[in-house]
């Protein structure tokens, strides 16, 4: 194969990312990287079968449109800007970038604004040590981001992020936009690749692996926990692969050549927290059963267990007799006095669109932008709080404050669960 004829003419590049002390160790294991780049047109066996089966295919352009992106930016100082709450599908693909950037010695960091509360998501980082950091707004202040030359986003486009406004505002400008969801919004990038017909951004990075980005040697142990991120970020976001479609399938195919099934199964069995089953708990206690849909409002929660709102819709869309299920609770984080009004949906029905129904119930900002979206069979929404952030040391008014979202978030569901009827009902 004349890909991998020149991966032998290599010389040795290691794969490190210059890290916070405190963000822990992270494997730094060399691979080889090609001293004269392979073109994305070579073709014969093994790992460039798929695409170059396809060669005029769009997963084909985009390899070489990247390939060219990297080449001209080499030697850059580059931010992979993550949703705040990142998933494994924007974890494992943000890892990916990575890898192949350091073969054009470009340096990346990956950072996201929230926090890792899922326990899938902690243990993914921990055990496989992808090198993700959590830039808080408080902690963006005393970064230098003049040293950056560009930023990537990668699995979101910038409306889930708190860090995207004081990135733009240092100047640094938009290399690169990589995701699965719907265009959001137009955006200057040098590179785009929106491709809302995939299931997982997972799929188009395994894609571009394929095509010879980079090459996985299942001898190098970062290369081994890379694919088994990737293949856990696409069973993630195809629910186990239920909702895949042929591309995803293919790239599951090519990945499961590399990935651990050991250390996936250790990341898919780490055990929810007490904290979590407490969230699932208020839950069942709090839910209205209405024409199947179950909707339960939790309350308050730490900024921290965030993670444990989907993971109670999960729960709750089990019950017999309910096809789609609603949790939602006042997130709050008392670092930066923030408080967010977060829900998420599930569904088993077909008929439902998580997307078109979230938008339906809670529209659009003042900007036009949609306060929630959605994909086949879940969904979600964020309301900033803004004014009425804070003051909850007094008991009687966060309840009140509650009691003021909580029925104005189930008159809108209600409303279109039951349009006949008045959802509010005064006593």
């Amino acid at each position: 194969m004349q890909l991998n004829s020149s991966l032998k003419q290599s010389k040795r590049l290691s794969l490190t990312t210059e890290l916070n002390p405190e963000d822990g160790d992270t494997d730094q294991e060399a691979v080889e990287a090609p001293s004269t780049r392979p073109s994305l047109s070579s073709t014969g066996e093994g790992a460039s079968v798929y695409i170059g089966q396809r060669s005029n295919s769009l997963a084909f352009q985009k390899s070489e449109e990247l390939q060219k992106t990297f080449l001209n930016h080499q030697h850059d100082r580059q931010l992979i800007i993550l949703q705040d709450f990142p998933d494994p599908d924007a974890l494992s693909c943000a890892w990916t970038y990575q890898l192949i950037a350091q073969q054009y010695d470009i340096k990346c960091e990956i950072i996201y604004a929230g926090t890792l509360s899922h326990q899938e998501n902690i243990a993914l980082v921990k055990l496989t040590g992808l090198p993700a950091q959590r830039w808080t707004l408080q902690s963006l202040k005393s970064k230098d981001l003049s040293c950056y030359q560009g930023f990537v986003l990668i699995d979101n486009q910038g409306t889930t992020s708190q860090l995207l406004a004081s990135v733009q505002q240092a100047g640094i400008p938009l290399i690169a936009v990589i995701d699965h969801h719907s265009l959001q919004a137009e955006l200057k990038s040098e590179f785009v690749d929106v491709r809302p017909y995939v299931r997982a951004t997972a799929t188009i990075f395994t894609q571009y692996l394929q095509a010879g980005l980079l090459t996985l040697d299942s001898s190098i142990g970062q290369h081994v926990k890379c694919a088994t991120a990737l293949m856990h970020g696409l069973r993630s976001d195809t629910n186990r692969l239920m909702q895949a479609q042929e591309d995803d399938f293919m790239a599951a195919a090519y990945l499961s050549r590399f990935y651990d099934a050991q250390l996936l199964n250790a990341i898919l069995q780490a055990n929810r927290s007490k904290r979590v089953m407490d969230v699932i708990e208020r839950s069942l206690k709090n839910r209205i059963v209405q024409n199947n849909f179950s909707i339960a409002g939790v309350g308050y929660l730490r900024y921290d267990d965030r993670d444990a709102i989907p993971q109670a819709a999960d729960f709750l869309v089990t019950e017999e007799n309910v096809h789609t299920a609603v949790v939602y609770g006042i997130v709050h984080d008392e670092d930066d006095e923030l408080e967010v009004v977060i829900g998420s949906l599930r569904t088993t029905k077909l008929t439902l669109d998580p997307d078109e129904f979230i938008k339906e119930a809670f529209g659009q900002d003042s900007t036009g932008r949609f306060f929630g979206g959605g994909r086949t069979s879940a969904g979600g929404f964020e309301i900033p709080m803004g004014f009425l952030s804070g003051s909850n040391e007094n008991p009687t008014y966060a309840k009140m404050k509650w009691e003021v979202y909580d029925s104005q978030i189930k008159q809108k569901l209600l409303r279109l669960v039951n349009p006949q009827d008045n959802p509010i009902q005064s006593e």
